[in-house]
């Protein structure tokens, strides 16, 4: 069959014209980012690239975090750093810099987008120079960093609450679990799972019949007689949230809560709490009021859920310790 459409050789200038056309054509927000390939950052969306043989791009070998920025500061982001650098260790990634130059480049890449509010995401990478499934010989890791608007969620999850399935997809290996990298295709498939059965997200359970995690965020419970319980960590990502949650949480024990709980949690029991709970940095803390087509406690938003994303939002506000001034 004759070729209808013969592809032209482009020039550099025609390049960043047409990433400028496709930024164009997306709702895209982000505000600067950071290559330690182009070494320094770039405000236009359009120069925002990675090379196509880049390991983190075709073997997904890289890890990620992401940190908040909040009134002009970064929160928790040296808890973000610790679970990156143990992420990249696990994922046997070279570190381009020293954590505390990481720590620099975060803070200036944030200051020249000039956003008060916002997430920030960055990355480790094996680095280009082959297709191959090992790293190429000699390969410098890439070092990037982004600041955009944030995942957005519905206000109806605060309002209206949440409704899950147990997804069909299997729970990854606790080595992968635990690992933030770049390959989220179990995490993907189950929320694409859910969209199609018209939920909002889905949970993972574990061959023992324990809960997981959720797509992209952890899971928690209220149990009736009000103890705060939350799956162990030794199966699924530690979500900074998540352990600073916790640690809030032990504050309120006598008061808002009688006891908090780390450990395995049969799906049986967990069906059977008063809350169930989505937990991350983008979504706080928002009630799951329906799992697998059947309510949870009375099916409606409960207290708890909004009494502790009423603390985490203070103390991303308030927690001088856990703050990062920015100097815009």
């Amino acid at each position: 069959m004759p070729m209808t459409f013969a592809p032209r050789i482009l020039q550099a200038d025609e390049v960043v014209e047409q990433l400028r056309a496709l930024r164009s054509r997306q709702p895209v927000r982000y505000w600067a980012f950071y290559s330690s390939q182009l070494g320094g950052i770039v405000t236009d969306p359009a120069l925002m690239v990675l090379p196509f043989d880049d390991h983190m791009v075709h073997r997904g070998h890289g890890v990620f975090d992401t940190a908040a920025i909040v009134s002009g500061k970064i929160y928790d982001l040296e808890a973000h750093l610790d679970r990156f650098l143990r992420s990249a260790r696990l994922a046997r990634l070279a570190l381009p810099c020293t954590r505390a130059e990481m720590r620099a480049i975060i803070v200036r890449t944030t200051a020249a987008s000039g956003k008060r509010d916002g997430s920030i995401r960055y990355w480790i990478s094996a680095g280009p120079g082959s297709l191959g499934l090992a790293p190429a010989a000699g390969a410098a890791p890439g070092f990037f960093v982004i600041i955009f608007a944030g995942l957005a969620y519905p206000e109806t999850w605060n309002t209206q609450g949440i409704r899950v399935m147990t997804t069909t997809y299997p729970i990854k290996p606790p080595l992968y679990a635990i690992t933030k990298s770049t390959n989220y295709l179990p995490n993907i498939l189950m929320q694409m799972e859910a969209q199609e059965a018209g939920l909002d997200n889905g949970v993972f359970v574990d061959e023992a019949g324990n809960v997981g995690e959720s797509s992209n965020m952890n899971v928690a419970f209220v149990s009736e007689d009000g103890v705060l319980q939350h799956p162990k960590f030794d199966h699924i990502l530690s979500g900074c949230t998540s352990l600073r949650l916790l640690e809030l949480a032990r504050g309120q024990v006598g008061t808002l809560l009688r006891g908090v709980e780390v450990r395995d949690i049969p799906v049986a029991e967990a069906r059977a709490a008063r809350e169930m709970l989505l937990i991350g940095s983008s979504v706080k803390v928002a009630p799951i009021v329906e799992w697998d087509r059947k309510p949870i406690g009375d099916g409606k938003p409960g207290p708890i859920a909004r009494a502790l994303r009423e603390l985490l939002d203070q103390d991303m506000r308030t927690a001088r310790e856990r703050l990062i001034d920015v100097p815009y």
